[in-house]
Formats: structure tokens, sequence, C-alpha cells
């Protein structure tokens, strides 16, 4: 008796398996392939009149094929978002065909559905690969595309916020999640990939506004042939040593420079004022910032896994918003110090004393932000390029080797450049630096505020971005920039004209004591 139980939990598992893990190659394109020609039927029954035939057909593809083991393996290797999906999407057409519409509209709404199980099969047969592999971004647009078309129907029969809520999992579970995103930023180009941005923006802004339905449409379809240009661009690029070892070695360079710029600029300034022994903790918080990268990216993938991305743009955002404030005061603070040679014999004793535990914190602090806010993007990116990089792995090691080195080599620049200038220009040169670093935060802290919906988007007449400087085709973006950049002119007209009147009492007062 026990032997026949074994035997049949072993058979049960066996039929599990087999319809699981081990399914054969194309399995998962035979079982979409079944309920296609259940759904080609129920559009025929449509065409012939019969409503109520071509519903309990839907029904039939959906609980016969779809159901069960389909629908178990969608939510284990891919999502359960991407079961929601297809729920909503045969919810959707079967309603739909009791609602009157013409044959080519009816048309479209099933070879949507159709399209969407389709890659959703071929992503079930390549079980190995759960997240968009190599050469694989065309599947990857098709779903993107799929789901915007249903958010087109959506805004057609009046239902916004549904149609701004599937702009968003494209958004958030596609274009970001599989890396989508990142690789458009490595392989094509950061402006590239800032105008898809900002055309998911302007579609959700659109909706919002209720705009007319052929403008929103006009929007989607952009949207959709952008998506799929740039996957034949991703899909076409062969793989090569050079390619690989380049886009490794850009990653690094893109994301550290503007951290070992700041980091260095700060440890400069404090051995160029005599203060070499309060560099310790900027380089504490240097090196703490990366292990808290290491930790945030691992939160920002399980955020980005459990709740959708919406929560990574958010904190990233937030994070150089803080970034932006430290900054500023910490350049604020320095150019204060611009005339110390004209006044050095007097307060030469007291230059060690100015720099208290408050400045030293908010010194140690802006390396950690910057540090931090670039650490974590730095692994979200290598992620990405590994997870699309079949061949010459070591290419991708060896570019951020030699990138990590370059980064040194800045670091060094930086620190024999800043002996060899006067004490005066030195002074000013950093402050003048790190200033152009919270106005590019700024910029790009607001971007992500908006990626994240927390922010609006207002496009301007010009187009184009630079990402290098944070600037962005966006009133939200580049006003507050503009207003930042007449606070730092004022600030440093005010700061040396107080320099110059401390001065001008230090040279009086050295000359009484003459």
């Amino acid at each position: 008796m026990k032997k026949s139980k074994l035997l049949v939990l072993a058979v049960a598992l066996g039929a599990f398996l087999g319809t699981s893990l081990f399914a054969d190659a194309g399995y998962w394109e035979d079982r979409e392939r079944e309920m296609r020609l259940v759904l080609s039927e129920a559009f025929y029954r449509f065409v012939a009149a019969d409503v109520e035939g071509a519903q309990a057909l839907v029904d039939r593809a959906y609980a016969e094929h779809y159901r069960g083991d389909f629908e178990r393996n969608v939510r284990q290797v891919i999502s359960d978002a991407r079961a929601q999906n297809i729920d909503e999407w045969f919810e959707y057409v079967r309603a739909s065909l009791g609602e009157g519409k013409s044959q080519k509209d009816m048309r479209e709404d099933f070879d949507q559905l159709n399209r969407l199980l389709s890659v959703t099969a071929r992503r079930l047969d390549g079980i190995e690969e759960p997240v968009a592999s190599a050469r694989n971004w065309a599947k990857t647009a098709d779903e993107m595309a799929a789901i915007l078309g249903k958010a087109d129907a959506l805004y057609l029969s009046g239902d916004g916020p549904g149609a701004k809520d599937q702009v968003d999992v494209v958004y958030f579970q596609f274009y970001e999640k599989v890396g989508f995103e990142k690789m458009t930023m490595s392989r094509i180009s950061g402006a590239r990939a800032a105008q898809v941005e900002y055309q998911f923006s302007a579609i959700k802004k659109a909706i919002n506004n209720k705009v007319p339905y052929e403008e929103v449409k006009a929007s989607l379809d952009m949207l959709a042939t952008w998506l799929r240009e740039d996957a034949a661009q991703l899909d076409g690029r062969v793989e090569s040593a050079p390619l690989v070892f380049i886009e490794s070695l850009l990653i690094i360079l893109r994301e550290g420079f503007e951290a070992i710029l700041i980091v260095g600029a700060i440890i400069a300034y404090l051995v160029k004022s005599g203060n070499k022994k309060r560099c310790r903790p900027v380089y504490i918080g240097a090196v703490a910032a990366l292990g808290a990268s290491v930790l945030m990216a691992f939160i920002l993938n399980l955020i980005t896994s459990v709740a959708g991305g919406q929560n990574q743009e958010l904190i990233e955002g937030f994070t150089m918003l803080l970034a932006v404030v430290v900054l500023f005061y910490v350049s604020n603070w320095m150019v204060g110090k611009a005339e110390s040679e004209a006044w050095a014999g007097y307060i030469e004793s007291k230059v060690e004393a100015s720099i208290g535990r408050g400045s030293m914190f908010s010194l140690a602090f802006a390396a950690f932000l910057a540090v931090f806010r670039e650490g974590a993007e730095v692994i979200l990116f290598y992620q990405a390029l590994l997870a699309q990089t079949e061949s010459y792995l070591n290419m991708i090691w060896l570019g951020l080797g030699i990138g990590l080195v370059l980064l040194v080599v800045v670091y060094i620049a930086i620190r024999v450049l800043s002996l060899r200038l006067p004490l005066k220009p030195f002074f000013l040169g950093t402050s003048a630096l790190l200033f152009l670093m919270s106005v590019t935060f700024l910029g790009n802290g607001i971007k992500e505020l908006q990626e994240g919906n927390a922010i609006g988007v207002t496009p301007l007449p010009f187009s184009g971005s630079v990402d290098l400087l944070g600037i962005y085709p966006t009133a939200e973006t580049l006003f507050p920039q503009v207003i930042l950049l007449a606070v730092t002119v004022a600030t440093f007209v005010i700061q040396l004209r107080k320099n110059k009147a401390r001065a001008r009492v230090a040279r009086m007062e050295k000359g009484n004591r003459d």
C-alpha cells in the first residue's frame, strides 16, 4: 500500500515537473498556439454576430488552456504582474465583444492578446533566462508594445486611470526592471534614454489632462516605435571583446567621475589649507558609501521586484536633492576661505580651528553622498551588462579594473594640481566645481522624481539633453537650476566682498602690530 502511494506521488511529481521546469523547448509556444486557435474561432463567431458564442470561446481559452500550469509558470518564472496583465486582457477582450465594436477594432484587441500570450510563451520556453536575455530585446519591445496597445484601448473606452496604470506597468515592470533603460544608456546614448523616459511622462500627463484620443494614440504609437527601434539596435550589436570592454569602461568612468571629482576636491582642499590630518573622516565617508551602495543596490532590486520601480526613482531623487543641499553648503563654506592668503599672517593659527566638528561632518557627508549617489547606479548598470553579455565576461572585469585605475589617476591629478595652484584660485575653483555639481545633481534629482510620478513634466520648446550637466528639456528641471545658478552667483559675489573686507581689516591690524 505504501509503495502504491509513493508511485502515485512520483507520477504526480513527474507530471508537475514535466509541465514546468523541465518542459521541452517550444512546449509553451505549443500551448499558446492552442489558445490562439480557440481565440481565432471566437473572433469568427463575433464576425458571424454570435457574441455569446464568441464570449464562451474566450472563456474556454482562458479556463482550459491558460488557467492551471500555464498561469502558474507565468507567476513563478516571470512575475505576478505579467499574470495579472494577461488576466486583465482576457477580461477586456470578453467585455469588448459585447460593446458593439467594429470588426477592425475587435481584430486589434484579439491581436494584442495573442501577441502578449506569444511573447509570454517564448519567455517561458527560455526559463534559464527569466529576464531580458542577450539579443532578445525585440521580444521585450513586443511585450511593451502590447501593453501600450491596451493603454490605447482603455483610454479610448474612457478609462484614463486604467490607461495610465498600463503605461506605468510598461515603464516600471519592463523598461526599467529588465535593464532596457540601462542598456539603452550604455549601448545607444543617455540622451536617447532620456528622450524615451520623457515620452513616458508626456503620455501620462496627456492622459491626466484628458487630451483628445488621437493625440494620446499618436504619442503611444511613437513610444512603441522608439522602443522597437532601440530594441533592433540593441539586438543588432554584434558582441565583441572591444565593444564589451568599452561599454564596461564607460560605465565606471561616467558614473564614477563626478564622485571622484568631489572627493578629490575636498581632500585637496584639506591638504592645501594645512588640514591634512583631517582627511580621515572624508575617506571614511567615501568607504562607508561603497558599503552602503551595495546594500542600496540590493534594496533597489528588491523594491523593483516586489513593488515596482517607482519607489526606486523616489529614493534616488531624494538622495540627489539631499546631495544638492550639502554640496551647496560646502561650496559656500569653501569660498569664504578664498582670501586666506591675504591675511594668513594674522589668521594662520585660526585656519585649522575654522574647520570645526560641524564643518568636518559636512565635508565627510558630502563625500559620502557623492559616492553613494553613484555607487548603487554602478552596480545596477553592471548587473544589466552581465545579464546581456554572453561571451567576453573577462572584458567586463578588465574594463572595470582599468576604469578604476583611471579614476585613481584623476584623483592623483587633482591632488598634484592643487599643490601647484595659488591658494585663492584653488579655493575659488574648488568652490565653483562643487557649485556646478550641485546644479547637476538638482537636475538629475528632479528628473528621477518625475520618473517616479512625484513631479509633473512640462516640456520646453528645445529638444535634447546634456546628461553630464543634468540639463533636460522640462520646466521642472531647468527653472530650479536657473534659480540655483542665480543664487550661486549672488553668493559668490557676496562672499568675495566679505573676504576682501576681512582681508583689509587683517592687513590693517597686521600693520598696527608692525
